[in-house]
């Protein structure tokens, strides 16, 4: 077993910086601009992650020789300066957690991109409940009053699909037009005013524009703010909650940026999609059909070359298939189906992730600890 904790010195000290930060290939050390967020109430006081599945123990000897692992694993990760805390929970029981200098899984965090998986967790909910029609709906009869005065024919072709998955074709709003962007009055109109770089359907352009407009339609389609959709639909979810969220000129709670939930409460909605969406009571949140279609690869990133479904980035980390979230700086969240593992990990919101090789290194920390827990009884979890 100590096999796994040189392993992860191993991974933590050898990662190869890439060459930008996803979406922020240019954003200066501060990272995405920071318009000044509201503080709603939680939706749900905090708790231990949901799950359906019960808890199956592993052998005495075995849940030791885990627990002993994976402390010799975060104790190194304390090592890497920006990390701030690390969560590991397998089928819904925390088996380690740790926050360092200061930091602890109780105190909100700002998540950044790592929301945009929220925003499409409350997509496929409103498609499940037929307030959207459905990945494959236009929306430019949606955002009618903010369309361009002579729009580009090609914006009439751009679905909510497109949109998940940064495949709109719009000119980037993200890395160094992401200051011009929140500087606007606009910032709905000005993400659809965008010329376009590639055809709908075409290339990845990751844009936090995209995922903006996700939350307009949301806002408009509905009558209610993002927010308080998310704390009512998301609300079965127990220790879910939103601590605080930035809105834009109109009141728009910007999609996919700038968001602040605890770890804990990050780890209970990536417990929500390990769990097929259903909650710890067994509840349905989001169908299974939305997780499917989200975990389908549809693209790629041309920084890393990881897949993208609708709002997850997908890759293989130690053997297994790993679904997660990622925001600048290195918030992230990880899932692995087939272990039933879920894992967060947050960091200093203030630098980057990606160029620095800092983001390498929580993968290579995240590959060990998939080793430890395949290792230790992962084969065993169905």
């Amino acid at each position: 077993m100590d096999r796994r904790i040189f392993l992860a010195s191993a991974l933590l000290i050898t990662a190869t910086p890439l060459r930008a930060e996803e979406g922020h290939p240019a954003a200066p050390a501060g990272g995405d601009a920071k318009p000044q967020a509201s503080s709603p109430q939680a939706s749900s006081p905090q708790a231990s992650p949901q799950r359906t599945d019960p808890p199956q123990a592993d052998p005495p000897e075995v849940a030791r020789s885990l627990d002993a692992v994976l402390s010799g694993l975060l104790d190194k990760a304390g090592e890497l300066e920006a990390l701030e805390t690390v969560l590991v929970a397998r089928r819904g029981e925390i088996l380690a957690e740790r926050g360092y200098r200061g930091h602890s899984p109780t105190r909100p965090t700002n998540i950044k991109s790592a929301s945009k998986s929220v925003m499409s967790a409350l997509v496929g909910i409103a498609i499940d409940r037929r307030i959207l029609e459905g990945p494959d709906q236009a929306i430019a009869p949606l955002l009618l009053r903010d369309l361009p005065g002579d729009p580009d024919p090609r914006l009439a072709r751009v679905t909510i699909g497109h949109l998940l998955s940064m495949q709109a074709g719009l000119g980037r709003t993200s890395g160094p037009n992401y200051g011009r962007w929140v500087a606007s009055r606009n910032w709905v109109r000005y993400a659809l005013e965008q010329d376009f770089d590639d055809e709908p359907g075409g290339a990845m352009l990751y844009s936090t524009g995209s995922t903006h407009l996700l939350s307009a339609i949301l806002t408009r389609v509905t009558g209610r703010s993002t927010l308080a959709l998310a704390q009512e639909w998301m609300k079965p979810v127990e220790g879910f909650a939103i601590a605080s969220w930035a809105r834009d000129p109109q009141g728009i709670y910007l999609g996919g940026n700038q968001m602040a939930m605890t770890p804990r409460a990050l780890l209970a909605f990536g417990e929500l999609y390990r769990n097929r969406g259903r909650n710890r009571a067994g509840a349905t949140v989001i169908s299974e059909g939305w997780i499917d279609q989200s975990w389908t690869p549809r693209t790629a990133s041309r920084f890393t070359g990881d897949a993208y479904g609708y709002g997850w980035f997908l890759r293989r980390m130690a053997g297994q298939d790993v679904r997660y979230a990622w925001g600048y700086g290195g918030q992230m969240l990880y899932i692995v189906p087939a272990l039933g593992l879920s894992v967060v990990m947050t960091s200093d919101e203030g630098n980057p992730s990606a160029r620095t090789g800092y983001r390498d290194q929580l993968n290579g920390l995240m590959q060990s600890i998939i080793m430890a827990v395949g290792d230790g009884a992962g084969d065993r979890d169905g």
